[in-house]
């Protein structure tokens, strides 16, 4: 066992405090880090809420850090090795999900890589909120050289969340693609759309948000409250991000999608607002996507080494937590808040 320095809500709701616990000792095939940034995910403040399941609850699943020591069968990775841990840390590795190296759509549910459930000694999982972290080297990932290591850290949650969906969907050049909210996730959306070759088509409420989007790569910018700038896009997309995370009327972005063009929403909205009809009429998909496998997770960081892509960050340090969790939940960012845990 480990000993191990964290920041914890004690209970829903709760303000995040110090908190020490013990991490597991090494399996096999086990990597234990440093960790020297965690970023801060908008998950994190749900799981402090409504979503968390036991407590105390140490948040954190956008891990980067160092190799310090390995399990005896681990053949991946070396002591002083620069590697990061996603949102989950297991599965059962056996469905159909896993064996393709999609274990994020694990059947029996992957285990997350805090407030789960381990699956050898029923433990709850404790995430990177903390100066160290254990998991197995199946779902523990090199960093390129290249990649700001704090800038890297939004990439294991909010970067694959938008790259997925824009590899499965084949995202590429001649392919007009839109990316809806410029946010956390929708930042890093016209990033990968851009350097995957696609005319890139940002939306935005807002206008500061419409210049942002081109300075991120953006082709063009569209305001979204703008009925006549909307009424333009009819029948001109191949594919629309959405990332925006609250219910819209649904069906002006819908109908800029061409025949047979679909809307994959990330943002997650409790509920949708649009008419089948509209759907019907283009034969268009609304449809979905998760955070993704350790097969898409590797190829976005290396994709990401190549073409030089890191989240925008504002790097905070732990007295800041609180203020931190408030901005966050107020839309205060720009685009990600990462946690300092160097020291």
């Amino acid at each position: 066992m480990s000993s191990t320095q964290g920041f914890a809500a004690l209970e829903r709701n709760g303000t995040l405090v110090p908190f020490d616990f013990q991490r597991r000792q090494l399996r096999p095939h086990d990597v234990a880090l440093d960790i020297a940034y965690c970023g801060i995910c908008h998950t994190d403040l749900h799981m402090v809420g409504k979503w968390g399941q036991q407590f105390p609850l140490v948040p954190g699943h956008e891990i980067v850090g160092t190799v310090t020591s390995i399990g005896p069968e681990v053949s991946k990775f070396k002591v002083g090795d620069q590697v990061a841990v996603g949102v989950m840390v297991d599965s059962c590795r056996e469905c159909e999900a896993c064996l393709r190296g999609d274990e994020i759509y694990c059947h029996k549910y992957p285990t997350t890589t805090y407030d789960g459930v381990d699956r050898v000694d029923g433990t709850r999982t404790r995430g990177g909120y903390s100066s160290n972290y254990v998991a197995d080297e199946r779902f523990v990932y090199g960093v390129p050289a290249n990649l700001d290591l704090a800038a890297t850290a939004p990439l294991l949650c909010a970067g694959v969340t938008t790259f997925s969906p824009l590899r499965h969907w084949k995202v590429g050049p001649g392919m007009t693609v839109g990316v809806v909210g410029i946010g956390g996730l929708g930042h890093l959306g016209v990033k990968f759309a851009r350097a995957l070759g696609a005319h890139v088509v940002a939306f935005t409420t807002s206008p500061k948000k419409a210049e942002a989007a081109l300075a991120l790569g953006a082709h063009e910018a569209v305001l979204s409250t703008d009925a006549k700038q909307m009424a333009a896009q009819a029948y001109r997309l191949d594919f629309i991000l959405d990332t925006v995370a609250v219910t819209y009327p649904l069906d002006p972005m819908l109908t800029a999608l061409k025949l047979d063009g679909t809307l994959c929403s990330v943002g997650l909205p409790d509920k949708f607002e649009f008419s089948s009809f509209t759907l019907a009429m283009g034969r268009r998909s609304l449809a979905s996507s998760g955070a993704g496998g350790t097969n898409i997770t590797r190829e976005m960081l290396e994709f990401c080494g190549t073409h030089d892509i890191v989240a925008d960050i504002e790097l905070v340090k732990p007295a800041e937590l609180a203020t931190a969790f408030q901005r966050l939940a107020a839309a205060d960012v720009r685009y990600r808040f990462v946690l300092d845990l160097r020291n």
